[in-house]
């Protein structure tokens, strides 16, 4: 099926949303056990991590660990949002960096000014949403990030979505007195995928759907470990405790230049790979045999796929046995261990 289309479903009784473009599963979204990053607390500190410059929190939904600390003290209560999903075993990651989401606009309090998407190049559509935003905002002293999804966006959806951002703003920081209390909570699957698929598609919503569209057919395939990689070669990824292993192989192709062309393939697709699974941390590509004087070469095609990755990660570079290491953000829950 060509196009894409969004599939809101529910799959062994948890809320989750699929990404279909042109009958491949692009992106898939699954409510998990733990709290959603964008939950905001208001948590109390509890005692500092000598030498990592942190601070363990106590909140409502348990331990949490806070970095880079300055002047807080045992016993304060601030502000924090989640901002991933923990390993096994570990405090929340959260942030005092606040953020408030939604389909058009970002509401960003400390860091005032209104930025717009670089995405939307047109001065005169750039121009329009400044006018929108100073409209909405009324003289509001935080800032907005204007999204892509604004582009060429109906005003009056615009102007309403900023202000319910900026709303939403003002009364959690009216609320940092008190008791340690969950404030908001983080977008489900379902809104997280209005919120970030703002792409024209064809949305389906009815029970069953994922059966009737492929989705769980495409799950089936995304939940082992191979990968298959166009040319004949294929990616093993294995998740362990300390970090993700990548294997790339060329199969059958036995020509001079395997290694390279299915590097670069699997550069292409890996983001992509690493998303369905909601795999992250530490990620160690083991590359399959190219001559040195490609590696830029594999560099470039990781980095432009990156680039149009949702999830935030930093190439780290070569080890002294030639795999290549990547940092990737914890962002998703993984899905084997929701799906078995």
């Amino acid at each position: 099926m060509k196009g894409r289309s969004i599939i809101l479903d529910h799959i062994q009784g948890r809320e989750a949303a699929a990404l279909m473009v042109d009958g491949k599963l692009d992106d898939f979204l699954i409510d998990g056990d733990a709290p959603l990053p964008g939950t905001i607390y208001r948590a109390r500190a509890d005692r500092p991590v000598k030498g990592q410059g942190g601070m363990f929190l106590s909140t409502p939904d348990g331990p949490a660990f806070l970095r880079q600390v300055k002047g807080l003290a045992p016993g304060q209560m601030l502000l924090v949002q989640v901002s991933g999903y923990a390993e096994p075993g570990k405090a929340i990651p959260v942030t005092q960096k606040l953020l408030f989401k939604s389909r058009y606009a970002i509401a960003t309090p400390g860091a005032p000014g209104i930025n717009i998407s670089r995405a939307i190049r047109d001065e005169e559509e750039r121009d329009r949403l400044l006018e929108i935003a100073h409209g909405a905002l009324e003289g509001a002293d935080y800032g907005m990030i204007l999204r892509s999804a604004c582009a060429g966006a109906d005003a009056d959806e615009v102007a309403e979505d900023i202000a319910a951002m900026a709303d939403l703003a003002s009364q959690v920081l009216a609320d940092a007195e008190g008791e340690m209390e969950v404030l908001t909570e983080g977008d489900g699957p379902h809104l997280r995928a209005w919120r970030e698929w703002s792409q024209p598609a064809e949305v389906f919503r009815e029970a069953g759907d994922f059966e009737h569209h492929g989705v769980l057919d495409a799950l089936d395939v995304t939940l082992t470990i191979r990968e298959s990689l166009p040319g004949g070669g294929h990616l093993f990824i294995e998740p362990t405790r300390a970090l993700v292993a990548v294997d790339v192989n060329t199969g059958s192709d036995t020509s001079l230049a395997a290694g390279t062309k299915t590097n670069i393939a699997c550069a292409k697709l890996l983001p992509r790979a690493l998303r369905l699974r909601g795999l992250a941390g530490q990620i160690v590509i083991d590359v399959a045999p190219m001559p040195k004087k490609d590696r830029s070469t594999f560099e470039s095609a990781l980095r432009a796929a990156l680039r149009a990755d949702s999830e935030e990660t930093t190439m780290v570079g070569w080890t002294n046995l030639g795999n290549y290491e990547l940092q990737r953000k914890r962002a998703r829950v993984v899905l084997s261990e929701l799906l078995s």
